[in-house]
């Protein structure tokens, strides 16, 4: 927010100053005469059947398009090498049953969904539900009257002998711990950045390899430039927009779908389907008996069976939840389990075939019409997290975690697909870094795999504060979802570990940089406030300058922009001490952004008369929403003068 003086020239000043002085009785209560006519519009609408099947069809380019590539790589990095022993691959096969149906099932799709911001995911929407249930926020810039919005949502009945009330006390009590939250959320949100540069890599390069499976003497040189061309392709068009192509993401996602478990169907029928006995647990307990320490450093791979799952949560902002639900149930979740079991069925029988089994199990009639679909599969997948890439630096930025880089809503239609030209060219620079620097998909999987698992766990950790503070559920139900995500996840993680040092120290370097950058940011955004609100100008000096201030007042409206959401700044005073006239009206115009997704246009400006009736000055705040779009323009400054008047 640039801080300085701004002027508006009125020709008309004495008419418009005779509007101005009554501004005060036009204001009252217009908030609240439009309240009871919004707040129905914020809330989850009830949608037709036939709607909800459009939603769920829709959803599928979107949301499911990353956990949907998975098949690509999941056994190939499973089982580095030749598999020995045919029954390991049912036990893999076991692992990956039960990992899609407590993680991507169980944890997101029907508990973590549920707890969206107004239908808006991500690690920084669950950072908003809490900032609203409790005083965590480091900026202290909110007022009472912003609870008053219909986007507000907030319970406020809490008994203070429960836990929900002990908790609140114990994370408002201390700085540090406010400190710590933000941490955390900052943390998973540089892992999700992460992603943005990991998936496209790995989605890209497992796709280009069918080329080497159909021609094996083609070397892994053209298969890498292959890669890359089709990377830079698809970075230097994101300027055009999701909105162009956006309705061809879920037909083709569709028929991968469709394609992956008709495969797997064909593999279950043509190999044997005694790989079906994986849905029994017991071969998860016989797979680490028999593999040992190699079973368990396998976990790395079978986790990228549920990559794309941070993505689910991360993309959900266009659809609602039923809507997800739907498509995961009816369509994702059977498709994967086919997909899985057909790729088993075929390695039970052909161990040897473990590298890149996906496109070996392919009947040859059909190969490179499933090499197309899969290509752009693997573009869409990769379009999908990119675009939540975009949506997480604009929510960075208004919270103020992220140094201000240029926002193009690439869609007059749909408010939330928007483009970051700076952030596109880091993360194609750095993909085809990633892509190049590795060469082979089994090191990019392990820092995929490692990168994924620290969002995971990011994401437990405040469902859990959410489950207290916000949804007040029983203490049992909290510590069984808490206590069964942490087992898995951090089983996953003690596997990842193993695999540090060969791959997986890249999106922790990655994190780091970017909680660095975007920490320094929020850290000066916080001391630049503290700054402003000691140098405040006392309200006695302001009066005993008298009406006029001590100048001469002309004809007009003045905008004086600042950070302070109360109080004179500090500047104002070198104004009045330097300046030989002022502006008949004056305006302290303050922008600010709140833990909401949006504030409707109707709620947009609060104003209020600043000192006596005859000093003509006033202060008008504009509020934003984390998802809104905020130019100080020609528009901006009509809608501020209508609401002035």
């Amino acid at each position: 927010m640039e801080m300085g003086s701004r002027t508006e020239v009125d020709e008309d000043g004495d008419n418009n100053k005779g509007r101005m002085w009554d501004l005060d009785q036009q204001f009252d209560g217009s908030i609240e005469e439009e309240a009871g006519r919004l707040k129905n519009m914020y809330t989850e609408k009830q949608t037709s059947p036939l709607l909800l099947l459009r939603l769920a069809f829709q959803s599928l380019g979107v949301v499911y398009g990353d956990l949907g590539t998975s098949p690509l790589y999941v056994f190939y990095n499973t089982f580095p090498e030749e598999i020995v022993d045919p029954e390991d691959v049912i036990g893999a096969l076991s692992l990956i049953i039960y990992s899609l149906t407590l993680i991507p099932l169980l944890k997101y799709v029907f508990v973590v969904c549920k707890a969206n911001d107004n239908g808006q995911g991500g690690t920084f929407a669950l950072y908003s539900l809490l900032c609203r249930h409790a005083n965590v926020k480091i900026i202290p810039n909110q007022h009472r009257t912003d609870e008053e919005l219909t986007t507000y949502s907030c319970s406020t009945l809490i008994h203070e002998k429960s836990f929900a009330a002990k908790t609140k006390r114990w994370l408002e009590k201390d700085t540090y711990r406010k400190n710590a939250l933000l941490i955390l959320v900052l943390f998973g949100t540089c892992n999700v950045i992460g992603d943005g540069i990991l998936t496209p890599a790995i989605s890209v390069l497992s796709a280009s390899g069918g080329l080497k499976v159909a021609h094996p003497r083609m070397s892994n040189g053209v298969i890498l430039v292959v890669a890359v061309v089709i990377l830079v392709g698809l970075f230097s068009m994101q300027h055009y927009g999701t909105d162009k192509v956006s309705w061809l993401f879920a037909p083709i996602v569709l028929l991968w779908f469709i394609t992956t478990g008709g495969i797997g169907a064909y593999n279950i029928w043509k190999y044997g389907s005694s790989v079906l006995k994986a849905f029994s647990p017991v071969y998860i307990f016989r797979y680490f008996k028999r593999r040992r320490k190699d079973g368990w450093t396998s976990l790395g791979g079978i986790m990228l069976s549920i990559t794309g799952t941070e993505a689910l949560f991360a993309d959900l902002a266009h659809f609602s939840v039923s809507a997800v639900q739907l498509a995961f149930t009816v369509v994702v979740f059977p498709c994967l389990l086919l997909a899985y079991s057909g790729q088993a069925a075929y390695l039970f029988n052909k161990g040897d075939h473990v590298i890149d089994p996906f496109y070996r199990s392919i009947p040859d009639c059909i190969y490179w019409p499933v090499f197309v679909i899969a290509t752009l599969a693997a573009i869409v997948a990769s379009q999908a997290v990119i675009s939540a890439t975009y949506s997480i630096v604009k929510q960075a930025l208004a919270h103020g975690c992220f140094p201000r880089v240029k926002v193009v809503h690439t869609s007059k239609n749909f408010l939330g697909q928007i483009y970051v030209p700076d952030i596109n060219w880091i993360l194609m620079v750095l993909c085809i870094f990633v892509t190049a620097g590795f060469k082979n998909q089994s090191q990019i999987a392990n820092a995929y795999g490692t990168a994924v698992v620290l969002v995971m766990l990011v994401t437990t950790v405040l469902m859990t504060l959410i489950m207290i503070l916000v949804w007040r559920s029983h203490w049992i139900i909290v510590i069984l979802f808490t206590g069964l995500s942490l087992v898995v996840e951090c089983t996953y993680f003690s596997a990842v570990l193993f695999k540090m040092d060969q791959g997986g120290w890249v999106p922790l370097v990655i994190a780091a940089a970017f909680l660095l950058i975007m920490y320094v940011w929020h850290y000066g955004t916080v001391k630049r406030y503290e700054f402003e609100m000691h140098g405040k100008v006392s309200m006695a000096w302001i009066l005993g300058l008298g009406p006029s201030l001590g100048l001469v007042r002309v004809p007009g409206t003045g905008l004086v922009y600042t950070e302070l959401a109360s109080g004179v700044p500090h500047m104002f005073s070198h104004f009045i001490t330097n300046l030989p006239a002022i502006h008949s009206v004056l305006v302290f115009v303050c922008v600010k952004y709140l833990p909401v997704y949006t504030v409707p246009e109707e709620e947009r400006f609060v104003v209020k008369r600043v000192g006596p009736k005859n000093f003509h000055m006033f202060r008008c705040i504009a509020r934003y929403g984390y998802k809104d779009l905020h130019k100080k323009d020609d528009d901006f400054e009509k809608k501020l003068f209508d609401n002035l008047f």
